[in-house]
Parts: structure tokens; C-alpha cells; sequence
């Protein structure tokens, strides 16, 4: 696929032409293309010692601890620490902030482990999964309107942001369920725009996360949960990822985001004045109240603790779930899923040992467990 043939045809035909000729595997082959052309252009820049650093951050229970430590100077602390300036933005739109990360905008996003594979490392950029900060434990649903059995979606249209983690909790959801993907039809959708697409009559079936999933059930009372990320217990993994190339060049940026994001988690653990000011801010953050968001967080596997992230991320199942993910990234059409090689924090590595694109790496979250970053 010629890059200079893709921007002509960007230039002489309208999008949803270009949808209609390629189809959403063709649309998706594309996009990577032209990501992987724009990270090719920034791999040299990603790659220099600096000073200055932007992290990307969206809406989701387990994420909602980096807009407290950014505004509230923790991030700033732990950054003039070592010497550095480190931004964190917000970015409405989940797939946009990954999107951006993956065309070197941002210095690090957050994002879940199964998007990580389908989109940056999939276009080629060395991805570190720096943090694993929480697993779905309920956060993410399937929904139905006037139906509890999960079977009831046969024939239905799911609305969902295409190729994300809410597209693996659906086929996770079917398969366990004696349902295909030939069973229902897709709609892809923002994660901004599906609460008040669930107001519509005529759409019935949806996929999404918290804040989103808690607003749709409160909207009316004919929405029910139907499948669960508790229903697949550690599968679905909330990171903050890191350009990998940036974090060889900057390496006190790890112990930086690190340390921060620990503190803050430290912080908002507590049922003292101090960790219920930390949670409401968070609430508050995600348009909620202090006990939604604290229900949310009873879905959510946090990992308090240093100690409790490692333990995780060494333990042998991620290794099986990351081969349910690449099972995933083909399924929804990325080519080159078996290329894409994942390095775990003990050294195996599944897919391509000559192009790891993946690594789960606890070096700097070691260091926070033998408190060896101050």
C-alpha cells in the first residue's frame, strides 16, 4: 500500500467513500499505514534526552487519579524532582488521546492493554506498558434495553467504539455466551457520544465503561447490565503507557510518573478528610457524585500499592490474556497481530522476538516498591 497513492486518495475522495470502497478491516489496514508513516518521521525526535513531557489522560474511574495529580502539583513535585516539566491533558475523545500518542504528540497515554496491541503497537511504535495501575472489575459492560439475558443481543446493532476494549468485552461476552460476531451488527460510536445515543428509542444495545456505563443505567430503568468485566476477571488492564524509546532516552520520566501516581493513589485510598476531598475532586472530574464514583471504584481492581501492581504484572495469566488479546487484534483485522511481538517483566516473549512492540516492563515500579525513587 503506496503512502503517496493513500494521500491522493485522501485529497480526491470524500471519507465515507473511502469507508464504503475498503470496508473497516480496509479502513483500519489504512489508518495503520499512515500512523506508522507519521511514527517512522518521529521515531528520531522520540528518541533524544529531554526536559519536557506530555501525558494523555481520559475519562475511566481507574484514570480519574491523574487529573487530581496533575492539577493538584503532585505530578509537579515528583517532575522538578529530576528535573523535568511534565504536562497532563485531558482529551475528551479515548480513541483520539491513543491516536495521538501513537503519532508522537503525546509522551505517554493512558489506555487498556488490549488497545495498546491494536493500535500503537500494531503501527509499529515500541510501546511500554509503564504502569498497570487496575483491572475492570465490573467497570465495563455490554447493556440491553428491556432484556437481562445476554442472548437477547442476537440480531441487534451494539453500539461501541470500534476495535477498543469495549469491542473485546463484546466478542468475549458472545463467545462465552455460544454467540458469534455474525449474531449482531456494530455501530461504532465515541465513548462521548453513547449516553445520549442510549436516549433514542431505536437504539437498544450498547458497549461502554464507567462514568458512561453508571450515567445510561441511572437514565432508565429499562437498561440492564448484561455482561461484565467481573466475568472475565483480569482481562481487561487499565496502563499508563510510555513511548518506549522516550523512556530509554529519559528514564527519570519513569520514576517521575511513577512516584506521582502512587502518591496520589496513596491519597485517594484513604477514608480520611484527605482521601474524600481526593475522590470527590475526581468525581467532580468525571461529572458525578462522590458515591457513584466510589461505587465505580468498588468495580475496579485498583492497585493501591507498588507491591500489588507487581504481583500482577508478574503473575503467569497475563501471559494468557495477552494471547486472548492477539486472538482479539485479528479478529478485528489487524494483519500483522502475529508480528507483533510482547515482552513480559521476566523476559519471554510471545510473537516476534525481532519486533517487540509491547513491553511490560516493572523496573520503575520496583523501584517504588524498595522506595529507591527518592
Amino acid at each position: 500500500m503506496n503512502i503517496n497513492n493513500i494521500r491522493k486518495t485522501f485529497k480526491t475522495t470524500s471519507i465515507k467513500e473511502v469507508i464504503n470502497h475498503l470496508g473497516f478491516q480496509g479502513l483500519l489496514k489504512l489508518i495503520l499505514v499512515l500512523l506508522t508513516s507519521v511514527c517512522i518521521a518521529n521515531t528520531a525526535s522520540a528518541s533524544e534526552k529531554k526536559t519536557s513531557f506530555t501525558i494523555a489522560w481520559s475519562i475511566y474511574a481507574g484514570w480519574m487519579p491523574w487529573g487530581f495529580a496533575g492539577d493538584k502539583g503532585i505530578v509537579d513535585k515528583w517532575a522538578k524532582k529530576y528535573g523535568l516539566q511534565i504536562n497532563i491533558v485531558q482529551v475528551k475523545d479515548y480513541v483520539t488521546s491513543i491516536n495521538k500518542f501513537t503519532d508522537g504528540t503525546y509522551d505517554g497515554c493512558v489506555m487498556t492493554n488490549m488497545d495498546a496491541m491494536s493500535m500503537p503497537a500494531a503501527a509499529g511504535i515500541d510501546t511500554t506498558a509503564l504502569i498497570l495501575g487496575d483491572y475492570s472489575n465490573g467497570n465495563d459492560a455490554v447493556v440491553l434495553k428491556n432484556a437481562t439475558d445476554i442472548k437477547e443481543i442476537k440480531g441487534r446493532t451494539v453500539n461501541l467504539v470500534e476495535f477498543s476494549v469495549s469491542h473485546y468485552l463484546l466478542l468475549r461476552a458472545l463467545e462465552q455466551n455460544g454467540l458469534t460476531a455474525r449474531d449482531i451488527k456494530i455501530q461504532n460510536v465515541s465513548d462521548a457520544d453513547v449516553v445520549p445515543l442510549m436516549k433514542k428509542p431505536s437504539i437498544t444495545a450498547a458497549t461502554l465503561w464507567n462514568p458512561q456505563l453508571s450515567f445510561i443505567l441511572g437514565q432508565a430503568a429499562n437498561i440492564h447490565k448484561t455482561f461484565t468485566s467481573k466475568e472475565i476477571p483480569g482481562e481487561i488492564i487499565d496502563m499508563l503507557a510510555v513511548n518506549t524509546s522516550v523512556l530509554k532516552a529519559n528514564p527519570d520520566l519513569g520514576k517521575a510518573l511513577v512516584g506521582a501516581w502512587f502518591e496520589t493513589l496513596q491519597i485517594m485510598s484513604k477514608n480520611d478528610a484527605e482521601g474524600k476531598a481526593a475522590r470527590t475532586f475526581m468525581a467532580s472530574n468525571a461529572g458525578t457524585s462522590l458515591a457513584d464514583y466510589d461505587s465505580q471504584l468498588r468495580d475496579t481492581q485498583m492497585f493501591y500499592t507498588p507491591e500489588k501492581s507487581y504481583e500482577f504484572s508478574n503473575n503467569e495469566k497475563l501471559k494468557q490474556t495477552m494471547e486472548l488479546v492477539r486472538s482479539f487484534a485479528k479478529e478485528i483485522g489487524v494483519k500483522n497481530a502475529d508480528e507483533i511481538g510482547v515482552q513480559f517483566p521476566d523476559g519471554s516473549i510471545q510473537g516476534n522476538s525481532k519486533s517487540i512492540k509491547l513491553r511490560f516492563d516493572t523496573h520503575y515500579v520496583k523501584l517504588a516498591m524498595d522506595r529507591n525513587l527518592e
